[in-house]
């Protein structure tokens, strides 16, 4: 196969010397349409079915797939779920399906209100704010609270929405080596040596979506309070789907409402868009509503998706909740293992999200050519996203899986990495 289409990234196909800026991306649109028509363009599907643990989806040009469903943030399979679909249907007929407003001036519905209340029991916390969507919770609360002469001591590997939201908020932005507290305690001693005066954010994830891995956070915290600076903690993709009462890896760690600020996204198990902040300096709550970008002039979260998300929580918190989250833990331990056995690096401590490290992106690119038309569908993850030479696949398992589809996904990716290595003429494992 043509090297032009195995190798490079999308920055490298981005000709940013023109003077016009839209046609800075015409290299970019000419590569990634060859790789499709090789096959080995994997991104930008649509489905055209429920997202389920099986389902058909399509290239962006059209070309169908039909497969095991290893490529949807569906933990525990609530998007389908008969009382999820009751609870819309009954806000639709109640309130309609916009909320017609910003937060800031009467886009909040009793939905709304209610589900700020219902996130606050949950996390254990006193307050809650809602935001439209998950990106505009984790960029506009970093944005909110620091200032330009403000710092930003933030996880590496933290979510694009943290980085963005502390680029834009502050220049005084200190990145620390993944998980490493050590690092952040090093970087807020430098700081305070310096600056007794300016405000300290310190960004975590509970769980990080690339690598599924866990930070100390306890400890974290507890640094953060020696020098006075403010922890926030993401924790889209543990929340509701891991820990047996579903309050993810602050559960495991038995630190439940303790971090300073929470913040969080709907859409990996609770079936909508949306996201959260929540913390127990209640005069937050105005200070987001006034003075926060993406939430002050963004519509408020639809009364249709609050509901849907409350309803979510109501089956969490449930006995159903409970044996929903022991099966996906069920399928994440085979998923893991049986890849393991098959030879496939896989990453992080157990959650919906599986980790495969595929290698080099001409290896990576046929791996997934050959799984996708032969029943497995997967997202490919390349650089800029991963560092080079670490694409992977983030496998997203769901509680509804059953165990003969993960052992039938697993033996097409093993024929998947043969037939792929046979091509580029090197040794199968």
């Amino acid at each position: 196969m043509d090297e032009y289409v195995l190798s490079g990234t999308v920055p490298q196909h981005l000709d940013n010397d023109t003077a016009n800026a839209l046609k800075r991306f015409r290299p970019l649109t000419d590569w990634l349409d060859a790789r499709y028509e090789h096959g080995i363009d994997p991104y930008s599907k649509y489905t055209s079915t429920k997202i389920a643990p099986e389902i058909v989806t399509h290239g962006r040009k059209g070309d169908q797939y039909k497969g095991i469903n290893f490529a949807s943030q569906e933990y525990l399979n609530l998007s389908t779920h008969p009382e999820i679909i009751r609870a819309a249907n009954d806000a639709i007929d109640k309130y309609g399906v916009h909320s017609a407003g910003s937060a800031a001036l009467m886009g909040n519905t009793q939905a709304s209100v209610n589900l700020e209340k219902k996130i606050a029991a949950f996390t254990g916390y006193k307050d809650c704010t809602l935001f439209p969507t998950g990106w505009s919770a984790g960029y506009g609360i970093i944005r909110t609270l620091a200032r330009p002469n403000d710092h930003v001591v933030i996880d590496l590997l933290a979510h694009a929405c943290l980085h963005e939201g502390a680029r834009a908020a502050t220049k005084n932005v200190h990145v620390f080596p993944h998980l490493s507290n050590e690092g952040v305690e090093r970087r807020l001693k430098r700081i305070r040596d310096k600056d007794s005066k300016n405000s300290i954010i310190v960004v975590t994830e509970s769980t990080f979506s690339m690598d599924s891995d866990v930070p100390k956070i306890p400890k974290l915290q507890e640094i953060c309070r020696e020098y006075d600076a403010t922890l926030i903690v993401d924790c889209a993709h543990d929340l509701g789907a891991i820990g047996d009462r579903g309050r993810g890896y602050l559960e495991i760690q038995d630190f439940i409402g303790c971090p300073d600020v929470l913040m969080g996204s709907f859409s990996k198990t609770f079936a909508s868009n949306g996201g959260f902040v929540a913390t127990n300096a209640t005069e937050l709550k105005l200070g987001i509503r006034y003075t926060c970008g993406p939430h002050t002039f963004s519509n408020a979260m639809s009364p249709v998706n609050a509901t849907t998300v409350a309803k979510c929580f109501d089956i969490l918190d449930s006995d159903e909740g409970a044996v929903l989250r022991r099966n996906l833990m069920k399928n994440i331990v085979l998923m893991r293992s049986m890849m393991r056995e098959r030879g496939f690096e896989v990453l992080g401590k157990e959650s919906a999200i599986v980790p495969i490290v595929l290698g080099s992106n001409g290896i990576s690119r046929l791996i997934t050519k050959h799984t996708l038309e032969n029943g497995g569908i997967v997202n490919l993850v390349e650089y800029p996203a991963v560092s080079k030479n670490t694409c992977r696949w983030r496998l997203q398992v769901m509680a509804n899986h059953s165990e003969e589809q993960i052992k039938k996904f697993v033996d097409i990716a093993s024929s998947a990495r043969d037939m792929a290595l046979k091509e580029l003429g090197l040794v199968a494992v």
